[in-house]
């Protein structure tokens, strides 16, 4: 092995360690994961979530790092696609709810008393933008 490739090893387990160290930092002192257990009822299976989001990150930098593709039917991936959005939308929502996220935004632009309004932009804004990307960018 030549310098070069043992710098770039270094470099690569090191840029590793920091962003793991992050994510595990930002979900740990935010309790992301009980607060997202606690916002659904599900308690009991706080185990399954946090199995699923160190599943999710390993499998998710294999991918990554390797040229690997999984040739699944669409009828397939429709379920994992859906869960998978599901489950990031929680984590997204459990994120805001111990942010205070919506509260300080609504505050900050003068709607304190209508934040079902803000919500719903927000939603309506998801969901143009979705569609405008699948329907227009991926589909061309």
């Amino acid at each position: 092995m030549t310098i070069s490739v043992l710098i770039t090893v270094f470099i690569g387990f090191a840029g590793g360690l920091a962003v793991g160290s992050g994510f595990v930092a930002f979900l740990t002192v935010l309790g992301i994961i009980p607060r997202l257990t606690q916002l659904t009822k599900t308690m009991k299976m706080i185990h399954h979530f946090e199995l699923a989001v160190i599943i999710g990150a390993l499998s998710g930098g294999f991918v990554s790092l390797n040229n690997y593709t999984l040739h699944f039917s669409p009828f397939v991936l429709m379920p994992i696609g859906l869960a998978s959005g599901v489950f990031i939308g929680l984590l997204a929502a459990a994120l805001t709810e111990v942010l205070n996220v919506f509260p300080i935004l609504a505050k900050r632009i003068g709607i304190e008393g209508q934040i079902v309004i803000l919500i719903m932009a927000i939603v309506f804004g998801k969901i143009a933008g979705s569609l405008f990307h699948w329907l227009y960018l991926v589909h061309q």
